[in-house]
């Protein structure tokens, strides 16, 4: 039997993103059985003078049609939540951690974080062919539904199959296109995404992030200096620098806030007239090329008469530099003898920041030793991690497009550097900026093909790098990310005097998936036998899905269903009872009866409550495999006889 989810990857094709988006804002061209009218769509086109591209490129790779259904394809893994995480020092947290493989946690929060991220930072793979980085998504359809689904022959199937396992352009791009299709939905429309790279896929890249954000939503290829000296075996030129890519959801309407302004750059700010409107700096008043009407002669204070330097002119007409110096916006010197300058006052600024250049100098936001240096001190003098970014360079990127109550994502977390930002962010400012981090649980050990430990007399072989955190007890790498996020809050807090409202912590989830087997050992389906799934439940729980966290079945189920349904993660949850059986009140509007054990006598106390208005929902969701076909006739026909119209939903 196949889930409700696998049943709609079963019809997902390359355009179905696509065209759910469209559907979402032009429904008009759309039939009733949901085809797309194309013939409309020209007419319109035509009929308001639009000119369409007649020549242009795109960027083609294999697995390219692959990657864009993986964007439309529906979640088939389960969220289980760290109960003890979460009921513990995570209780009160705004903050997200989910471990898990960083594609099926985007599609989980495709609906309840729709158009809510401010600023995604992501730093993935730069797929150097030292990172070992691979393409680890699998194929998981036979040749013959690939070539079905889409229209390949056996050669376009071999190569389609070739980038498995490989760190290929290809592999690479057929990774990261679904993950950033999937991210821009989820930023608002004034959202922001950096993404970190460097010389292997920066052209790759923003051929990917022209097609999916759009070439008039890129704002800038920034180039970080993250070295400071150089490295003098190599053959050639030793690198200093990486990039980061930023790109926004709709760049009309995107403006950043600026960096903020020190010591340095408020010194240009004086007052030596004691000007009533505060501290102001003065810049030049002459242009080029000159503009002759501007071109005019200017007697000082002193009474030496100045013109524009040979071929420029003044930026002011006549009329309005004599309007400003009127209003003693016009600077001549402390002498009064020098060549006019316009007062630029701090107070009108626009913004309080200094708009950002696209070089980044380390002095301003680190370089790689220093991250490497900072991080290794934070956690207890071990090196866990290469290269992590600097906290400052990620919270520069936040300071220049977030506000205090901004969601901030990173999707490949791996050191949590963009969590630790978001806090000190918070503690500079007084922010309550939220994190969203998603990490892959990759092993500090090797393992064999069934997923168990490779030994060596008796011990676990650590993988290239990861010896230091397996002898610290770190088995996966989401676990350090973890670690380094409670460090750094108790770092904070003990160098700063914070209010009690700082948000240190987070809740935890996993998204894992879900064991199989109940229902494979299903031979023979008899909708009469009431027993057939009546541990179905308690399969979803943490024990059944190997992993820690204390979380009952029907735990994993709501909190899955809860972020299908568009609520946040902190949504208001009730227990309501129904003649002993235990029921979930989400937000008091939306039941979701999970448990198995309802009976007759638990759906006549559920009408009662409705038919009285003890108990107002609008929509009852339950699970299909905790109800037999008599339990759900009965409940059908009771709440069509009450006056109330309250949707149903089966799920399974």
């Amino acid at each position: 039997m196949k889930t409700d989810n696998e049943k709609y990857n079963e019809s997902v094709q390359p355009n179905t993103f696509f065209l759910e988006n469209l559907k979402s804002k032009l429904p008009d061209f759309f039939s009733k059985d949901g085809k797309f009218d194309l013939d409309k769509f020209k007419s319109q086109l035509q009929e308001h003078n639009i000119d369409e591209l007649k020549d242009g490129y795109q960027l083609n790779f294999i697995g390219k049609d692959y990657a864009r259904r993986q964007a439309g394809e529906m979640p088939s893994t389960v969220i289980v939540p760290d109960e003890i995480q979460n009921n513990g020092e995570g209780k009160n947290s705004k903050n997200l951690f989910f471990t898990g493989d960083n594609l099926e946690v985007l599609r989980h929060l495709q609906t309840n974080y729709a158009g809510k991220v401010d600023v995604i930072y992501i730093d993935p793979p730069y797929n150097t062919g030292q990172d070992d980085f691979a393409y680890p998504d699998s194929f998981e359809y036979s040749d013959d539904k690939l070539k079905d689904m889409f229209g390949l022959d056996d050669e376009q199937v071999e190569k389609l199959k070739s980038i498995q396992g490989k760190s290929s352009h290809s592999a690479w791009l057929t990774f990261m296109y679904p993950r950033l299709q999937l991210a821009k939905r989820m930023l608002k429309r004034d959202g922001v995404i950096f993404i970190s790279v460097d010389d292997n896929e920066d052209g790759n890249l923003k051929e990917i992030c022209d097609e999916i954000f759009g070439e008039s939503n890129f704002l800038a290829q920034v180039v970080w200096e993250r070295a400071y000296a150089p490295i003098n075996l190599k053959k050639n030129f030793s690198p200093s620098h990486d990039y980061m890519l930023v790109y926004g959801r709709d760049a009309n309407v995107i403006e950043t806030n600026g960096i903020a302004r020190n010591n340095t750059s408020d010194d240009r700010y004086q007052n030596p007239d004691n000007d009533p409107r505060g501290p102001w700096s003065s810049s030049d008043i002459s242009v080029g090329p000159a503009i002759q009407a501007n071109i005019y002669p200017v007697t000082t204070p002193s009474g030496r008469v100045v013109e524009p330097p040979a071929g420029r002119s003044w930026r002011l007409s006549q009329k309005a530099f004599y309007e400003r110096l009127a209003d003693n916006r016009i600077w001549f010197g402390a002498d009064g003898n020098g060549v006019p300058r316009i007062k630029r006052f701090k107070s009108e600024l626009k913004k309080t920041g200094i708009t950002p250049m696209t070089i980044w100098k380390y002095k301003d936001v680190g370089h790689s030793q220093e991250a490497t240096q900072k991080l290794q001190e934070l956690m207890g003098g071990k090196k866990y991690f290469t290269y992590p970014k600097p906290v400052k360079l990620v919270q520069r990127a936040i300071q220049l497009y977030s506000n205090e109550d901004s969601i901030i994502l990173d999707f490949f977390a791996g050191s949590a550097t963009t969590a630790e930002a978001v806090m000190k962010q918070n503690m500079d400012d007084g922010g309550h900026r939220r994190f969203i981090m998603v990490q892959l649980p990759e092993k500090t050990y090797k393992t064999n093909e069934d997923g168990t430990p490779k030994l060596k007399d008796g011990r676990m072989i650590p993988t290239k790098g990861g010896r230091s955190a397996l002898e610290d007890g770190y088995m996966s790498i989401d676990e350090i990310s973890r670690e380094r996020i409670r460090r750094a809050a108790a770092k904070i807090r003990e160098d700063n005097n914070l209010p009690e409202d700082f948000d240190g912590s987070f809740k935890h989830y996993r998204v894992v998936e879900p064991t199989r087997q109940t229902l494979e050992e299903v031979e023979d389906f008899d909708i009469n036998n009431t027993d057939l799934f009546n541990d179905m439940v308690s399969s979803f729980s943490s024990d059944a899905l190997n992993v820690a966290g204390n979380a009952s079945g029907e735990q994993t189920i709501r909190t899955t269903w809860l972020a299908k349904d568009g609520y946040s993660f902190d949504a208001d949850v009730k227990k309501v009872d129904f003649a002993g059986y235990e029921a979930s009140l989400v937000e008091g509007s939306r039941l979701y009866l999970i448990n198995d054990g309802w009976t007759s006598k638990n759906t006549e106390d559920l009408l009662n409550k409705l038919g009285t208005h003890q108990l107002t929902v609008q929509t009852i969701v339950l699970f299909g495999y905790s109800f037999n076909i008599a339990e759900l006739r009965e409940l059908e026909i009771g709440l069509k006889q009450l006056d109330v119209n309250i949707n149903l939903l089966k799920r399974y």
